[in-house]
């Protein structure tokens, strides 16, 4: 997904804004489809919060990323900058993109171990119901 986000710098933030829309879209249905179905919220919540806590900075991030080089495009274009790119721009780019992929592996790494625990813990509770 992050890898999505940051290919807008290639094509001109297009698969940025339709991987953001795209993943805010099904999350927002997940969730609502879940309180419909009457799951205890708080399971919805055990099951999301410990590596969306990671993994939405992410997401916010390489997002940011994935527009930062044609943002830099347009504004040369419009005229306010003298260069298309300064190395601050590669620099801020380069950052973001990093400090998000490091926050999506911890995300994942979370979702698959500690979640996975929460997921199975709270699926042997309702066995004995």
């Amino acid at each position: 997904m992050v890898l999505l986000l940051l290919s807008g710098t290639l094509f001109f933030g297009m698969p940025t804004i339709l991987n953001l829309v795209f993943n805010g879209a099904i999350t927002s249905l997940i969730i609502r489809d879940s309180f419909l179905a009457k799951t205890n919220p708080m399971l919805i919540f055990l099951l999301i919060f410990p590596h969306a806590i990671f993994e939405i900075p992410a997401i916010i991030m390489a997002g940011a990323a994935g527009f930062k080089i044609p943002y830099e495009i347009i504004r040369y274009l419009a005229g306010k900058k003298e260069q298309i790119l300064t190395k601050e721009d590669l620099k801020e780019y380069l950052t973001l993109a990093l400090i998000s992929i490091i926050l999506i592996l911890i995300a994942a790494w979370i979702e698959a171990n500690i979640t996975l625990k929460i997921a199975k813990a709270m699926l042997n509770s309702t066995k004995g119901i």
